[in-house]
């Protein structure tokens, strides 16, 4: 029999039900796993007990005769940004170390209503902010991808979604969450060989998930293939009158509505993508892709969204602005790290609080959003940045009058190595070159792997899709999917 931790979410969930294995065996498995890649640094708390409870019930409901629910069978992991009940909740940030939530987020207690198990809270870029999983106040996550040049050099999985993009890699979840504020989905499913999807915004609930930006912060799955990522998003999505930016839709059968028929669909190559400097191989596997939906049978139409080149300017502008609000209720008076100096007042405790809670990069955001949102400046960046937003958005409704979907690269490079770029934080922006734009437009947008560089490293192809259009993304990717033929795993050294 296959191994229980190689099945994917679909595996798992129709193994189960068939009565090949218990849940009980496919938690103990997955647990087995966790336990023993500690090496990867992918969870910050590991909750066997929670993969185990959700197991047993759903063995139970089994052996009662009871329809099994949809994810019964299925442990997965949870990026920690969203809230868990009674288990340690930090975005990887010493200012939250020890916060235990008295509430569970929306997107968790509908994964758990759905009968998923929990076997631990994933590690990622703090407070979401990074591109490479490097600012975790609990150390880097590292990728179980190695270069094929022998130099085995630790490399990135990618961020802020590190941690769920390696464990999924290595076996340790069938599926995660992850959120996506301008590409932490995508860029990391890049990364590391698998899929990952961000919805419209507004898909899924915000409720009781960490703060990054609000305008722009939204969860969506990550998991090995494209029919796992309909079946989270299913369980994921959904109205919550809790969140004034839900959306008041029925959640469609994403999974049930799966074709890689592309015929009578015009695929959109915008010719804004090309970047300066973009490898060989990077164009290499676009045009692989053009041809792949064209097989598929659409008709390829190239486009323009003129204000590509203002996307990421104008994306670190309204980020840090709305981090800098955000994070502004991080005072060490509620909940979480407090620093309390002799003889301090009000305002050297919020000082010194911040100053040891907050890492590097998140001082760096919340200094730079409260520059532009303040007086004298706000006008001259924050405005400004929110005209150039509506233009981008613009541009994407444009194209949509010529093309129903999008094709490019979801990254600018495979996964880097560890402290490669991180003196640079320009160079790090860049990782997000091509994902910030469906961000900003608040579009669906997900990464498929298409293959692997000339150092055996995966490379991701990105299908960005019309508001609400997350069926066309979805069978768009299965489409480039079922051509890739992308069987590549890492091998096994942790």
């Amino acid at each position: 029999m296959t191994e229980l931790t190689d099945l994917t979410v679909a595996g798992l969930r129709d193994g189960f039900r068939a009565g090949d294995f218990s849940a009980r065996e496919a938690a103990e498995a997955f647990n087995a796993a966790v336990a023993g890649a500690k090496v990867l640094n992918a969870f910050i708390v590991e909750t066997p007990e929670h993969a185990l409870a959700a197991a047993d019930a759903a063995d139970a409901a089994r052996a009662a005769g009871e329809a099994s629910k949809p994810l019964a069978g299925v442990p997965i992991g949870m990026k920690d940004l969203f809230a868990t009940k009674g288990v340690q909740t930090t975005a990887a940030s010493h200012i939250l170390e020890g916060f235990t939530p008295t509430y569970e987020s929306t997107v968790s207690q509908k994964l758990w209503d759905a009968g998923a198990g929990m076997l631990g809270k994933l590690n990622l870029d703090q407070f979401a902010m990074g591109s490479s999983n490097e600012t975790s106040a609990f150390g880097n996550v590292i990728s179980p991808w190695r270069r094929k040049d022998g130099a085995n050099a630790a490399l990135t999985p990618g961020g802020s979604s590190g941690g769920s993009a390696s464990a999924i890699a290595a076996r340790l979840c069938p599926a995660a969450t992850g959120t996506d504020t301008g590409g932490s989905i995508r860029q990391p499913a890049a990364f590391v060989g698998i899929s990952g999807i961000k919805p419209t915004y507004g898909r899924c609930s915000r409720w009781g998930t960490v703060a990054f930006a609000s305008s722009l912060d939204q969860a969506g799955p990550m998991a090995r293939d494209v029919r796992d990522c309909a079946i989270m998003l299913e369980a994921m999505s959904g109205f919550d009158p809790k969140d004034a930016t839900s959306l008041d839709l029925p959640v469609p059968a994403w999974e049930a509505g799966l074709s890689p028929d592309m015929k009578g669909k015009r695929i959109g190559i915008p010719k804004e993508y090309r970047v300066d400097g973009m490898p060989a191989e990077i164009e290499a596997l676009w045009q692989k892709g053009i041809e792949w939906m064209r097989d598929a049978g659409a008709e390829i139409v190239e486009v323009s969204l003129p204000h590509t080149r203002y996307a990421l300017p104008a994306y670190y502008i309204v980020a840090p602005a709305e981090a800098s609000s955000n994070l502004a209720r991080y005072d060490g008076v509620r909940f979480g790290q407090r620093e309390l100096p002799d003889g301090a007042n009000l305002q050297e405790m919020y000082a010194a609080t911040r100053a040891a809670g907050f890492g590097d990069e998140v001082k760096r955001r919340i200094l730079i959003g409260t520059y532009v949102l303040s007086a004298g400046f706000y006008d001259a960046y924050y405005t400004q940045a929110q005209k150039v937003r509506t233009l981008i958005a613009q541009d994407f409704e444009k194209a949509w009058e010529v093309c129903d979907l999008l094709l490019t690269p979801t990254a600018p490079s495979a996964a880097f190595a560890l402290g490669e770029k991180q003196a640079d934080p320009l160079a790090m922006y860049l990782n997000d070159v091509f994902t910030v734009p469906a961000s900003l437009a608040g579009l669906p947008a997900m990464s498929v792997p298409g293959g692997l560089d000339g150092a055996g490293l995966p490379l991701g192809l990105q299908v960005i899709g019309k508001p609400l259009d997350e069926q066309g993304v979805l069978n768009a990717g299965l489409a480039i999917e079922q051509r890739a033929g992308f069987m590549a795993r890492a091998d096994k050294w942790w």
